[in-house]
This record gives structure tokens, sequence and C-alpha cells, in this order.
């Protein structure tokens, strides 16, 4: 007899691309997501992904699976989501979504002193956005706005995308070519260095490259580590460099531990959202964690804020 949660699992395998993605989403060890995967493949008779080096694709049979078993799917979440709420009336829960990387700067900690219960989802923002748009989501904490009327966008903080690198990172002869400008020699210096990134995707990496270099990096990190938090662990206090958002990583600059290494000749300047729904039953809820936010990313709080 199939399993449904061998389902779910194939569900947010195909939405995140990774097994280490649909881990994260599920909260299951990947070695769980891989049986899960296997199980079903087994049970259907055919191969539901083709695995590359960097993402789970789909095979055409697992894209006829993924559409045919997607709104039941959806639907069982939504009656799991809700039915947790309907049997915990004296206490109110809320569902948050963001990236897992500001779920352990800000959030992570401050949950055992909480007053009421939180479901953190982990995901892509548009897909996070649609699920705020649903009523399965009530609060998202994104860089990006969608199109609906439905849906309440409220800055509080920006971020930069910026070049990082541990403490015995040697830079001054980078700082030099900066001062002479000769991209082609900063662009030279920086491929030689101990780079690390992450299993998920290099979209910042990328980004940044392409804004200061006009091209995709021409490399590969010497490190990939699971999450961008773990990038962080590994750089301070050593030598090694990354492009990660400079939120992340304030404490350990501040501590001398870490240093901004380079913001790019194009600033990348993202501008961080609290998102809901313009009616809901979970303002007082709502309010308590955007504090928590605000406390945590004050330093990079947007003016009047």
């Amino acid at each position: 007899m199939v399993n449904l949660e061998w389902f779910r699992t194939f569900k947010a395998i195909y939405e995140t691309g990774t097994l280490t993605g649909a881990a994260e989403v599920l909260y299951i060890s990947q070695p769980g997501v891989s049986l899960h995967l296997n199980s079903l493949e087994a049970y259907v008779g055919y191969k539901l992904f083709d695995r590359t080096s960097r993402k789970m694709v789909s095979t055409e049979r697992g894209k006829v699976l993924y559409n045919y078993i997607l709104d039941a799917i959806t639907k069982l979440e939504r009656a799991e989501h809700h039915f947790h709420k309907s049997t915990e009336k004296d206490t109110p829960t809320i569902s948050i979504g963001m990236c897992f990387e500001t779920f352990q700067f800000t959030l992570e900690s401050y949950l055992p002193a909480l007053p009421f219960n939180v479901i953190i989802k982990f995901g892509d923002y548009p897909e996070m956005l649609s699920d705020l748009d649903n009523g399965i989501l009530d609060l998202i904490i994104t860089p990006q706005k969608g199109d609906s009327n439905n849906i309440n966008y409220l800055p509080f903080s920006k971020e930069k995308i910026v070049l990082v690198g541990g403490n015995q990172t040697e830079t001054s002869q980078f700082e030099e070519l900066l001062l002479k400008g000769d991209m082609n020699e900063v662009h030279s210096w920086l491929k030689q260095q101990t780079w690390y990134g992450t299993t998920a995707d290099m979209e910042h990496l990328r980004r940044f490259w392409h804004l200061n270099f006009n091209k995709r990096p021409d490399f590969k990190p010497n490190y990939i580590v699971p999450n961008l938090s773990s990038i962080v662990r590994c750089i301070s206090g050593q030598n090694g460099v990354a492009i990660i958002p400079d939120f992340l990583c304030r404490k350990e600059i501040e501590s001398g531990q870490m240093k901004v290494i380079w913001e790019g000749n194009d600033v990348i300047e993202n501008t961080l959202y609290f998102s809901t729904r313009k009616k809901t039953i979970y303002a007082e809820e709502i309010k308590i964690i955007e504090e928590i936010f605000i406390k945590e990313m004050a330093g990079e709080a947007i003016n009047g804020k």
C-alpha cells in the first residue's frame, strides 16, 4: 500500500529541486527523504527524477504525477493546518514563512518564550506569498513583493549582498587592486581565494558576479555547506570568502572575527518586508514577532522604523 507521506515528500522535492531543500521543508532527515522517494519510485515502477550534481530534475512521468496529486496534497495540508488551529483554542497558532538563515539569525532563540504556538515554513518566496494569500501562512519575511491586493507589505530593514571573509583572509593586495581600478586583476585575485558556497543555490554569487564583472562566475567554491549560517560559522576567525547578506554575520563583523571585503562597484541592496493579509485575527501575535525582528536587525533598520 502506498504511504501518503511519500507523495508529500515527492511534492517537496519537486518544488525545492533538492533532497536537502525537501528535508528542510519537511523537518526530516535527507536519508528519510531519499527513502520516501525510492519507495515511491519502486511503487509506481518508474523514475520520477533525474539526479544531477546540483538539482533533482523531474522526468516527464514525474511532472504528470505532480500535476495529478498537487490539489489533493495541498487540500490535505490545509486541513492539517486548520485542524491544528481548531484543537488549540486557548493558545493561538500562527504560521510564519521565511528563509532558513533568517529564522536562525532572528527568531529561533525566542521560540520557547513566545505566548503562542508557531509553525515555521521555509520555501521559495513566490510559493510563500501564495500560501499567505490563501490563508496557509499568516506572516512572511520577504525581499520580494507579489501582486495580490489582499496583502500588506511593511518595509522594516535592508540587507546588502557583500563579499565577506574571515579575519585570517589577507586582503591588502586586493585593496590595492581596487584603488588601481584594474577589474581584471581584481577578478583574478578573487578566483584564487578559498570560497564557500551552499548546496541550495548560488544566486547571491551569480548576481554579484554579473553586476561587477558582467559574466557568470567561472569557478566552483572550494567548500559546499548546507546553508549560509554554516558559511558564517566556517569562515569566522579563519581564512575564506563568500558572498552573503551582511546581516547574517553582523555580530561576527562587530567582534572582529569576520570583515566585509567588498560591497562591489554596484551595491546589491534588498528591502525586507513584513507581509501579512489585510484582514487577520492574529494582529497581536504578529506584532510581537515583528518587534523581535526589528530588535535583532536594528543595525539594518530602515530610517523612521
